[in-house]
């Protein structure tokens, strides 16, 4: 188990090359709780990455209140240039497509998805903020007159994309996605477009029928295409100085298959790299014959307990380790040289998970470091390898101080029949860890992985003020072998909901919870689990919070007038019936675990928050819960935010949310109600 250190890390502003990126230092005071802002607030610097020679480092930085921009350092002399800056924009993902030249996209992080007119866009600038050029428009219909530019006439519509993978980063090409669409704005097909960054001119990829995904080879050059057709899902590949498409696989689209592969990336020598479990119940790191389909014989790394769940870390010549995830993430390095580089950086940050990234040029003088821990937001420093000196870049929560947070320990316990449970406690600062109130923080999916080591907004917000908090992987999760994702198969509101309650019992258990007070509280699945736990266990729990929680699982099948589903037909129609119950075979079961059906039932107290523009969840999936709970429970508190979807996206409903959260908690198992 990882255990971080019990010392409180104290971080403070250091030198960074001419500190042009680094946030001001916080006041030497220190309140007692931090704001809601300091933990929910637009975060001022929205990190870095190297260039492919490493000479340069391209980052998102700003000021309180004012978008985030796009800047370059130049290693060699330190000098700082900003490229890219809007005055209604912010600056958003970024990559680089050569040493000289960047593209990037904007997003307003003051409008919510209700109210957001503009696309993403995509631009191009060199490195020294010249020759910019706007590559796809911001919105639908834009017009190209007669007196257009050359290059406004080229520009490509606002549905076209960066990809989340670089190309081969020696050109001025990239390849973007340019996703198609039904008439409910569900991605029907998605086109790769080669696109030149200096002219605007693209060309489309051959695909071999309506891809969901793409993925590139360590030349940039598309290698392998998804494609899902009714329930079967088909993986092609596309060999270098080859035309056409080769069918790896084909498999069962939903639940997983014992069988399958999920790519990770190609190594230089054009090998390709795969997560698969190989017939065991957890997933490792192989490699795959892409002449044959075929696993390599034997894994290239195991993480007993834990499915693989990371990436490569490749620079131009050769696969230097993975970044790997089990209780927290780690840098695993096959490459002596890397490993005796990340020696050297955690001897001189010995409280914090330190994560290296390099560039793609294996001489590059630096590398960049993301440090963290469970009290320490994320910090960026340059490593100098020659000097083995860190220079601060930047840190994502500037205001969070880490002596003010709590330590979090990852456990497990046994759930009712015997299951291990895998959960993440965390702890407020100072406190005698005993008797505590308790919320327990149900993650959403709920296929997938929960909670890992690590700083955490809403955890350590709640441990902040003096709460215990708990985060189940409960049954269903993923990230703990097959056996445990398929065991949660049609059991909400069932044995998954069990977990979830035996979590808060454990913690009884063990002196860390006051039986008395304990609330239950998540988003989506985790919004639908805390409404399930009150009514499947109203003498555990003492209150609820849903947010844009499900509400009934029929509800999730059908349209309505007023919202169209973003879940797609293939999954309502394969996907649903076999991992949360089919409509006609289940009928029974969906009405006993629907908390709309069973609200009658519920008597403890309630907060309740949804987006009105939330595609996931649609709005009146909240609305009729709250109207048909309101005729047998008062204690029910309502906010709706008209501009959000299925989540909140602008830091003023976040900060605003997290403030009820605060007084409610408060009211009904904090101070105010061990007072009353």
């Amino acid at each position: 188990m990882r255990a971080f250190s019990s010392l409180p890390l104290r971080l403070v502003c250091g030198a960074l090359l001419s500190c042009a990126l680094a946030l001001p230092c916080a006041g030497a005071a220190e309140a007692v709780r931090p704001p809601a802002a300091a933990f929910f607030g637009n975060a001022d610097f929205g990190g870095a990455t190297l260039s492919p020679s490493g000479r340069y480092l391209a980052a998102r930085s700003g000021a309180p209140g004012k978008p985030l921009r796009l800047m370059v350092v130049d290693l060699q002399d330190n000098s700082v240039k900003t490229v890219a800056a809007f005055a209604d924009a912010d600056v958003s993902r970024f990559q680089w497509v050569n040493d000289e030249r960047l593209v990037f996209d904007v997003s307003d992080s003051s409008v919510g998805p209700g109210d957001t007119y503009f696309a993403a866009g995509l631009f191009a600038v060199n490195r020294d903020g010249e020759r910019f050029l706007q590559l796809a428009a911001r919105r639908a219909g834009r017009g190209v007159t007669k007196d257009s530019t050359l290059a406004q006439k080229r520009m490509l519509p606002w549905n076209t994309f960066m990809l989340s993978q670089t190309g081969s980063q020696d050109s001025e090409y990239i390849y973007v996605r340019a996703p198609e669409y039904d008439h409910a704005r569900r991605v029907v097909n998605t086109n790769l477009l080669r696109l030149n960054t200096l002219t605007g001119l693209s060309e489309r990829v051959e695909r071999p029928g309506k891809v969901g995904s793409w993925f590139l080879g360590q030349d940039g050059e598309p290698r392998l295409a998804t494609v899902l057709k009714e329930d079967k899902l088909s993986l092609f590949y596309r060999a270098p100085g080859g035309q056409g498409w080769r069918q790896l696989y084909q498999i069962a689209a939903f639940g997983g298959h014992i069988d399958a592969f999920t790519p990770l990336g190609f190594g230089p020598d054009g090998l390709l790299y795969v997560k698969a479990n190989n017939g065991r119940d957890t997933s490792a790191l192989y490699t795959v014959d892409t002449a044959s389909g075929k696993l390599g014989p034997a894994p290239v790394l195991d993480a007993p307990g834990y499915d693989f769940d990371g990436g490569l870390v490749i620079n131009k010549d050769k696969v230097l380790g993975v970044r790997l995830l089990t209780d927290a993430r780690e840098n695993v390095w096959f490459d002596a040289g890397m490993k005796a580089v990340q020696e050297k950086i955690d001897q001189q940050r010995p409280n914090t998970i330190n994560l290296v990234s390099v560039a793609r040029n294996p001489q590059a003088a630096h590398v960049l470091v993301e440090s963290y821990s469970d009290v320490q937001p994320s910090v960026f420093w340059l490593y100098d390898l020659k000097s083995g000196k860190l220079n601060k870049v930047g840190e994502s929560h500037g205001a969070i101080k880490p002596a003010d947070m709590g330590h979090q320990e990852f456990v497990r316990y046994k759930a009712r029949d015997g299951r291990e449970i895998p959960a993440l406690l965390t702890l407020p600062a100072g406190a005698n860890p005993r008797n505590l109130p308790l919320v327990m923080l149900v993650h959403g999916g709920p296929f997938l992985r929960g909670s890992e080591m690590g700083w955490e907004a809403q955890s350590q917000f709640l441990a902040s003020r003096g709460y215990a908090v708990l985060e189940p992987d409960y049954r269903g999760s993923t990230g703990y072998g097959n056996a445990h994702f398929r065991a949660g198969w049609k059991q909400w509101g069932l044995v998954m909901q069990d977990d979830i309650a035996d979590g808060a019992r454990w913690a009884v258990q063990q002196g860390y919870a006051d039986s008395k007070r304990i609330c239950i509280a998540g988003g989506s699945y985790g919004g639908y689990a805390a409404l399930m736990g009150v009514v499947n266990d109203p003498d555990l729990y003492r209150c609820a919070l849903d947010w844009m929680g499900v509400t009934d699982i029929n509800l999730l099948y059908d349209d309505h007038w007023s919202a169209v589903s973003d879940f797609s037909d293939e999954y309502r129609q394969y996907g649903m019936p076999l991992l949360v119950g089919d409509q006609v075979r289940d009928a029974a079961q969906l009405q006993a675990t629907s908390p709309m059906v069973q609200a009658a039932r519920i008597k403890a107290p309630l907060l309740l928050a949804y987006g009105g523009v939330d595609r996931r969840v649609p709005l009146f999936h909240g609305t009729l819960f709250r109207d048909a709970v309101k005729k047998h429970n008062s204690a029910v508190e309502w906010v709706e935010y008209p501009d959000e979807g299925h989540g909140l996206s602008l830091e003023r409903n976040r900060i605003d949310f997290w403030g009820r959260v605060e007084k409610f908690l408060d009211q009904h198992i904090g101070s105010a109600a061990t007072n009353r």
